[in-house]
């Protein structure tokens, strides 16, 4: 059912919401989608011992068979809205009819790709904080020597005994580009996959992926300014130092007895529109809004591991 709203929604500028993909950002990857019917939205969060239970399955000739009787705790959540807009003068509008250009729809793809900025930023945030991952599931490199700059370092047993220390073992890995560019040309890693004594080499996403057994390695390339407002830019990466692996779930459906490490319900689809507005400049224009109902949560933190601070 489509959501309802005074602010008119426009389908050629929502369409190019939803068609607008920058291909340096991953957080659709790493949390996926799944729909909710409302803003306030519940889940079944299934006991981790139930999958592990082993029960007495014999029955005898004529004995009752035996019962056993699932547990689940309700969880509740809401989407927040998420939304951005720009005024274009009316002048900007009328030149750019005369030249084939549209305004608004440039001004769509710009706020679509601000507002992918901040889901990137808050599904870096969310998959590297320590405190979703149970106790026996993190570790920080807390020396230099331990981290995977140095070339003593061992990020294939730093990998391989996080993975099984899951209960559910990830299937996938997420890096920043930072942390992706030393793991690649790590000595270990070229004489993992090469069979050779360690020398220099670069490694691929598929082969790494294929000698951790792992779906995919997930790389994040995006970047954002921390600079206060009216100062210099400084860049820095989104995805940071860190690395984390974690079961995704494509298919994860908050009205299903599933789980993932984390997903992101959505309400509705991206809208986008726009509406006259008398007080831009002399002559008025249009306001161009575009936004999402959205929100990152973690369903199962014994599915993931976290490696903090992999790179100095």
């Amino acid at each position: 059912m489509a959501i309802q709203a005074p602010f008119p929604v426009d389908a050629k500028l929502s369409a190019v919401a939803v068609g607008y993909r920058n291909q340096a950002y991953i957080a659709d990857q790493v949390l996926p989608r799944a729909t909710v019917p409302s803003r306030l939205f519940k889940w079944w969060e299934y006991p981790v011992d139930e999958s592990f239970n082993v029960t007495d399955t014999k029955v005898g000739r004529t004995g009752r068979t035996n019962e056993i009787e699932f547990r689940a705790e309700e969880r509740e959540g809401s989407v927040d809205d998420h939304g951005l807009e720009d005024p274009i003068p009316q002048e900007d509008i009328d030149i750019g009819a005369t030249v084939g250009y549209d305004p608004r729809t440039h001004a769509t793809e710009r706020l679509t790709d601000y507002i992918a900025l901040g889901r990137e930023v808050r599904a870096a945030r969310l998959l590297f904080n320590p405190a979703v991952y149970p106790a026996g599931n993190k570790i920080q490199l807390a020396t230099a020597a331990d981290r995977w700059d140095d070339p003593s370092s061992d990020p294939v047993d730093d990998i391989l005994v996080g993975l099984d220390a899951c209960l559910v073992r990830p299937n996938i890995g997420v890096l920043g580009q930072k942390v992706w560019s030393k793991l690649r040309r790590h000595p270990k890693i070229a004489k993992a996959i090469n069979a050779n004594s360690g020398d220099e080499a670069v490694a691929t996403r598929r082969a790494v992926a294929d000698l951790l057994e792992l779906e995919d390695i997930i790389v994040g390339q995006s970047r954002l300014n921390t600079a206060r407002k009216g100062q210099p830019a400084a860049l820095s990466q989104v995805w940071g130092n860190h690395a984390s692996f974690i079961y995704r779930n494509r298919n994860f459906s908050f009205r299903a007895p599933d789980f993932t490490f984390a997903a992101t319900a959505q309400w509705g689809d991206k809208v986008a529109g726009s509406r006259p507005d008398a007080d831009i400049g002399l002559r008025g224009g249009e306001r161009v809004r575009m936004g999402e109902s959205v929100r990152e949560l973690v369903i199962a933190g014994y599915a993931g591991y976290l490696i903090q601070d992999a790179v100095s």
